[in-house]
């Protein structure tokens, strides 16, 4: 168990697996497999409403009718009514290929040539096939069709160029036809009765009868590659639509014989599946690349045009960063596009625009992929200007140039900023300032420019002069960043120097030397760290204002792919080719937990909320989620879910949240539960580890009249002494008897027991009148609970929650007012409890938690209750022992602000 749990990827669409289409009443519905999960799209708005369970293994072919989905993957076959799974097929004993819709039955052929019918009325009781062929040795299936009107009757085409019609009653081959001696890659039905039509791996398209066996039209693909995909058009034009492996889309006129119309960037990859819907103009297409693409024929040339589409980055994200309070995320990839992904709401998630790529394509007959900017290898963001200019700036693989964008519009800006315009160098780093009015850039030989985003005007460069060369570093530029008040701007250089910059002036005011090349800088602008990577593996941790090194993980054993601060600053996270990822803890400087994953991660963000993690992996296409524990269970201890120095393993987030998958052990599952049952138990009972941290002081986070008014209450008591007597409260009705209380609340009388009742509880009373404590307040309760758990978290909870005046009185109850009792003072319980906050006080002192709302208590207890403590011995040497602790604290206090105050002075004085 970790601190971040596996939730849910996003940026998935399609793979390369065909869809599957149906529909039901008035609206067409089509899944698409995405992995080891499939998804239902309606293809009004192409909007997702179903997520399937995660498989054991990827899925391989798709069939669907009305509320039955089903899923071939690995030798079984998964059958799922809406998203559950109700049976699974399993007579298969070598990997299913292809499925196929058939009547009331599924026909599954796996790669051996064994055909199975199922039966799906029943499905919970029917596990076994009601028939099954097995093919020849020599024939290899590869598709598999129903041709209209043909009873009972089947189409397998091979990878030799054959094609067989089967009737599945009889189990009989009834006829076999030649082929084309080329592998079948598909083949559909016409809305001519008896023809259909194959495409070859050869790049060839035959429309065929097959009643009679002859050759109706054949067509050549221009491009090279496959023909994967076929379908006709039903709405009485005689078209034919082929995809190809290129990603290239023909539409054939089959009346005409030629070819119509060409979509020559409908896909960067093969295109899998084509579907034309019924009696519509419309096209649907599916490829390899991500993306589901629907065109409509409407112009007045017969060509088609977009109408809808959704689609996912086709190569894996580089860079990826949380937006718009975590709502959603800013991914670039190598496929050369810039995404905005929702976290929220998945049909949000759109692509930004990078100006008019599909008409200056077709204008220059190139394709789509050629003319965008090369892929994203650093980018950042700022949220405050959105609406003014553009707050996003982009630097881009072997590019001098760095680009801005309108987030506002999801368009690319009107500026191009081009640092050092004589010595072009590409753009290697960047970061905008908080007000969101500048950015800074970075180049490959060194050289520093700042330029306004509204303008796209430089205001400047930054330059060395003790360098070689007039630059910032003598060498490639690798990060930079700047402070929440634009006073500071650092920047790294590869081979080690960190440099401070006067922001607006563009003075150099300090410098020093890592020791090693540096890869990356990450800056946290609350608390002026500044984290950095080498190329030893250590993550190098620096204090900007002292200049000096403050901390320093190790543990990785590859390359650290990227670094990323919580938002509050407490934690650093990193991750590595190792396959790793770690949680360090900044002010404990200790690793608090980490994770290894079997896919290594590139990328990492947490949100400002700390609440979801997003990570992007080596070879993935999308951007995967976790949630942190500690956020949604209420639980403060972070060692509950920390692993510490020990790493878990862990498997990715799937793309439904639900994991539904048979492959885990049940016994792991029992633990589970198991824990989940005593978890929060566990949580509140075992004793919580105060941290010792060094020279540093926590404190309270409460209003400063909270704690403020503790030390002057009796003026206030003074000052808002009432004028008029206090009013008497109303009384509850005659019949229900009440009682004073101390929180002015109504409280009613407990019914009078009998006399001989009574008589009983007051001997009883009388007995144990000498050993009886306080009465039982939750501040009491509180205090004796605190010590003998050795856990005073929830008692300082309870005093921070109530009002000075409460806890006043709270603390006056404790006084000792008759001092004639003829019980002995060591045994009075007032006596106990003082006792015990001394040693509340003395352990919080000792830890300098919630300094200023001690320090106020002590004044306020010491007040009231100084002069019982000085008169008794066992009291005196409790205080004593916190009198020791207060002034050590405070000596260090001292000398802290002392060196502080000089520092000021030598910042302030210094001639930088």
């Amino acid at each position: 168990m970790g601190i971040f749990e596996p939730f849910r990827a996003i940026g998935y669409i399609t793979n390369n697996v065909p869809f599957s289409v149906q529909r039901m009443g008035t609206e067409t519905f089509v899944t698409v497999s995405v992995g080891k999960s499939w998804q239902i799209y309606n293809c009004a708005k192409l909007s997702l409403v179903l997520v399937g369970p995660q498989l054991a293994k990827k899925i391989r072919a798709l069939a669907s009718y009305r509320d039955y989905t089903f899923a071939a993957y690995g030798n079984d076959i998964g059958v799922f009514k809406r998203a559950h799974q109700v049976a699974t097929w399993s007579s298969h004993n070598a990997k299913v290929k292809l499925l196929l819709v058939f009547g009331e039955h599924v026909i599954s052929v796996d790669v051996e040539g064994n055909v199975f019918i199922w039966a799906f009325k029943g499905i919970e009781e029917n596990l076994t096939p009601v028939g099954h062929i097995l093919l020849d040795s020599e024939f290899t299936p590869s598709c598999i069709m129903h041709p209209d009107t043909y009873l009972n009757k089947v189409l397998l085409g091979s990878q030799d160029g054959s094609l067989q019609l089967w009737n599945i009653c009889t189990k009989q081959k009834i006829y076999e036809f030649k082929g084309w001696k080329s592998s079948i890659a598909c083949c559909v039905s016409s809305p001519a009765l008896d023809v259909i039509g194959v495409g070859c791996a050869d790049g060839s398209i035959h429309v065929h009868n097959i009643r009679y066996d002859e050759e109706v039209v054949t067509f050549s693909q221009s491009t090279r590659g496959a023909v994967t995909a076929l379908s006709f058009r039903t709405d009485g034009q005689p078209l034919l639509a082929s995809g190809g492996s290129s990603g290239v889309i023909s539409i054939w006129n089959l009346e005409k014989r030629r070819l119509q119309s060409v979509i020559r960037d409908a896909h960067d990859s093969s295109v899998i599946s084509l579907h034309f819907f019924a009696n519509e103009p419309v096209l649907m297409s599916t490829s390899a690349d991500n993306s589901i693409k629907m065109w409509i024929f409407d112009t007045t040339d017969g060509d088609p045009r977009l109408l809808r589409f959704r689609s996912g980055h086709s190569a894996p994200p580089l860079c990826i960063r949380f937006y718009a309070n975590g709502r959603h995320i800013l991914s670039a990839g190598q496929d050369r596009a810039f995404r905005l992904f929702s976290v929220i709401q998945d049909q949000q998630s759109r692509e930004l625009s990078q100006r008019h790529i599909t008409k200056r394509a077709k204008k220059l007959k190139l394709k789509e992929e050629e003319i965008k900017l090369k892929p994203v290898i650093a980018f950042d963001v700022a949220e405050i200007r959105e609406r003014d200019w553009s707050n996003v700036v982009t630097c881009h693989m072997d590019t001098p140039h760095a680009y801005v964008w309108r987030l506002q519009n999801f368009v690319l800006g009107e500026h191009i900023l081009t640092p050092n315009p004589d010595n072009k160098a590409p753009v290697k780093a960047c970061t905008i300032s908080t007000c969101g009015n500048f950015a800074i850039l970075g180049t490959a030989n060194g050289w520093v420019e700042k330029f306004n985003l509204q303008s796209g005007l430089s205001r400047g460069s930054y330059v060395d002069m003790s360098e070689k060369h007039i630059c910032a570093h003598d060498g490639e530029v690798v990060g930079v960043a700047c402070d929440s008040t634009n006073s500071i701007m650092i920047s790294a250089g590869y081979n080690g120097d960190i440099k401070v910059w006067n922001f607006k002036g563009r003075e150099l005011k300090s410098k020093w030397e890592i020791g090693c090349n540096v890869v990356k800088i990450i800056y946290h602008r609350s608390n002026g760290l500044l984290a950095t990577v080498t190329d030893d593996l250590i993550i190098r941790m620096f204090d900007v204002v002292a200049l000096k090194l403050v901390r320093k993980f190790e543990g990785h054993s590859d390359r650290i792919t990227d670094v990323c601060f919580s938002e509050d600053g407490k934690w650093l996270l990193s991750s590595s080719m190792d396959g790793t990822l770690r949680i360090w803890d900044v002010i404990l400087a200790r690793q608090i937990d980490a994770i290894h994953v079997d896919v290594s991660i590139t990328a990492l963000s947490l949100s400002p909320n700390m609440d979801v993690l997003a990570t992007t992996h080596v070879d993935q296409n999308g951007v995967y989620l976790w949630v942190n524990q500690t956020m949604f269970s209420g639980a403060s201890n972070i060692d509950a879910y920390g692993s510490g120095k020990d790493v878990l393993n862990v498997k990715l987030p799937s793309i439904s949240s639900g994991d539904s998958s048979k492959d885990k052990d049940k016994d792991d599952s029992d633990n589970k539960t198991v824990l989940s049952n005593f978890q929060a138990e566990a949580i509140i009972q075992t004793p919580q580890i105060d941290q010792q941290i060094p020279d540093l002081v926590t404190l309270s986070l409460l209003p400063k009249s909270q704690w403020q008014s503790l030390i002057n209450l009796d003026i206030i008591k003074a000052r808002n002494k009432p004028i008029e007597p206090p009013k008497k409260p109303e009384k509850a009705p005659f019949f229900l008897p009440s009682i004073p209380s101390l929180s002015g609340e109504i409280l009613f009388k407990p019914s009078e027991p009998s006399n001989e009742e009574k008589g009983i509880q007051d001997d009883q009373r009388d007995k144990t009148t000498k050993n009886t404590d306080l009465p039982s307040s939750p501040f009491v309760q509180f205090v004796k609970s605190s010590v003998e758990m050795k856990n005073f978290e929830a008692l300082t909870d309870y005093l921070k929650s109530l009002s000075p005046s409460t806890l006043d009185v709270e603390l006056r109850m404790l006084q000792i007012i008759d001092d004639d009792d003829e019980q002995e003072p060591e045994n009075r319980p007032e006596l106990l409890i003082i006792e015990l906050l001394l040693d509340y006080f003395l352990h919080e002192i000792s830890f300098r938690n919630n300094f200023e709302f001690i320090q106020a208590l002590i004044r306020l207890f010491l007040k009231i209750h100084g002069e019982t403590i000085r008169r008794q011995s066992n009291l005196q040497a409790k205080a004593h022992k916190l009198l020791e602790a207060q002034s050590g604290v405070w000596q260090k206090l001292d000398g802290l602000f002392q060196s502080t105050r000089c520092m000021v002075s030598f910042l302030s004085n210094s001639q930088f």
